[in-house]
């Protein structure tokens, strides 16, 4: 065997061992394909419900509407002059999409100082911890996905001064994550049997 192909060879197995599986299930549809397909997303999902109260079909819209479960998902690039990158549009990263002073604010105050974005189980403690903090300041429902989504993708202040109804797209959007958590509610009641 020739030292090209071994080397090639070698660089193939080293890189597959490399990062996380981070691209999407195959049916982002079906809540009961993405949980037996993704069994750890479950999981995930059920221990920060247990820990939080945020149930899991309002997680999964929300992660479903910010990254499409894609762990390594980033806002795309800003150009200068329409051809040059300049940057992304915010430092949202991750399952969560969360920002970098948000992420901060929950490692330090969760003491997680090694959680990651773009681990699942890391990303659904984070969302639960946001949710839950805006139940308390807000008084918003952990039910509510569409207000969540709102205050989720405004920030906690923004939602207050009503920020969102400037933004007629935004509030289809967070209709469109009320309605996939709804039908997420169903299928993993109907899935569970």
């Amino acid at each position: 065997m020739s030292r090209f192909l071994r080397a090639s060879i070698l660089m193939l197995l080293l890189s597959s061992c490399g990062g996380g599986n981070f691209s999407a299930p195959r049916d982002l549809d079906n809540a009961c394909s993405i949980v037996r397909e993704r069994p750890e997303y479950y999981r995930a999902m059920k221990a920060s419900e247990r820990k939080w109260g945020v149930p899991v079909h309002v997680q999964m819209a929300t992660i479903h509407q910010e990254s499409k479960f894609i762990g390594d998902a980033k806002t795309p690039h800003n150009y200068l002059l329409g051809v040059i990158p300049i940057g992304r549009q915010s430092s949202a990263y991750g399952y969560s999409q969360a920002l970098d002073g948000t992420w901060e604010e929950y490692q330090d105050e969760q003491r997680r100082r090694g959680a990651r974005r773009d681990r699942i189980s890391d990303a659904t403690d984070f969302m639960g911890w946001y949710m839950d903090q805006t139940e308390k300041k807000l008084g918003i429902s952990k039910w509510d996905a569409r207000a969540h989504y709102l205050a989720y993708h405004e920030g906690r202040t923004g939602y207050a001064r009503g920020s969102y109804n400037d933004k007629p797209w935004l509030l289809a959007v967070s209709q469109k994550v009320a309605d996939r958590a709804e039908m997420y509610r169903g299928q993993l009641a109907s899935c569970r049997r």
